[in-house]
């Protein structure tokens, strides 16, 4: 293939989404469809903004840049690679964050809930002053917290080295090191036996049925960041009971459990799971209460 047969972007971003469709790729990862991967890859390889792709739709391309672009598309499309790995970065809630293929690509319903600061659960964000954050992956759920309550100290954990390099490259981008302590840990094993306003996870949780039929783009992710033994509770059940000795007396727990409500709901019988409601609908992320957990 000459560089010839492309001259625009244009002619890029259509045989793009062409490829993409044609190698059925998943799109799980920031995008949803294949023309904003596409545009994605594309402007991201020429280093063009983000958020303008109209104005450089005819720019003619040098042949380096044709095949620089041509590159990305046929690694995504033949390694079936997520967006996210081939780029070094993923965006969550207007955030960018450092990524490669030692963390799962941040994606979370629960930083959809952070900007309002968990209202109206959380009716006086100042005097949040401690967080702790459970399966910590990239860092990008306690920097966004950091954020939300700028009184608090955040404990972000992780049982894994390497996500927790990633992590501090994260922390160290955003100047947080003061405001974030980051500490490996198996759950609460290594945590300051201290107590909490909030505790917050996204934690592995699919089951074994489902991970073997997940798209190839998510087995290219560390699987101990997904799996979640055979109903995908496991941690979960470990996060919840311990929870009660580390939340403070109007403390509050919540949890992602993606499309695993009914095996939480079976998990917890005795507890009563307040449902918070996000993009995707209210059976994502469960909070309970200091009170409930006594």
């Amino acid at each position: 293939m000459t560089p010839n047969n492309f001259s625009t972007l244009r002619d890029l971003l259509r045989y793009a989404v062409t490829r993409f469709n044609t190698a059925k790729l998943f799109f799980g990862h920031g995008s949803s469809n294949a023309l904003d991967e596409a545009a994605y890859l594309i402007l991201h390889t020429l280093k063009l903004p983000l958020d303008k792709l109209d104005p450089f739709l005819d720019a003619r391309l040098l042949p380096d840049e044709v095949d620089a672009v041509l590159r990305v598309i046929e690694q995504r499309a033949t390694e079936r690679i997520p967006a996210a790995y081939i780029t070094g970065e993923a965006w969550l809630g207007g955030y960018r964050f450092y990524v490669d293929q030692r963390v799962i690509v941040p994606r979370s319903f629960i930083a959809e809930l952070i900007p309002d600061q968990f209202s109206p659960w959380v009716s006086d964000p100042e005097s949040i002053t401690g967080i702790l954050e459970l399966c910590t992956g990239s860092g990008c759920l306690p920097i966004m917290l950091a954020d939300a309550f700028p009184n608090a100290q955040v404990d972000a954990v992780d049982i894994s080295t390497d996500a927790l390099a990633v992590a501090r490259r994260n922390v160290e981008e955003y100047a947080l090191q003061d405001r974030i302590t980051l500490i490996e840990s198996d759950l609460y094993a290594n945590v300051p036996s201290k107590q909490y306003d909030l505790i917050v996870t996204n934690p592995p949780y699919v089951n074994s049925g489902s991970i073997g039929k997940l798209p190839e783009e998510y087995r290219r992710e560390p699987q101990i960041a997904l799996a979640g033994g055979a109903d995908g509770m496991d941690l979960v059940r470990k996060i919840v009971a311990g929870a009660s000795e580390r939340l403070a007396k109007h403390g509050i727990l919540m949890v992602e459990i993606g499309n695993e409500r009914a095996h939480a709901e079976a998990a917890f019988p005795d507890l009563e799971l307040t449902w918070l409601s996000t993009s995707a609908g209210d059976d994502m992320v469960f909070l309970l209460t200091a009170d409930q957990l006594k």
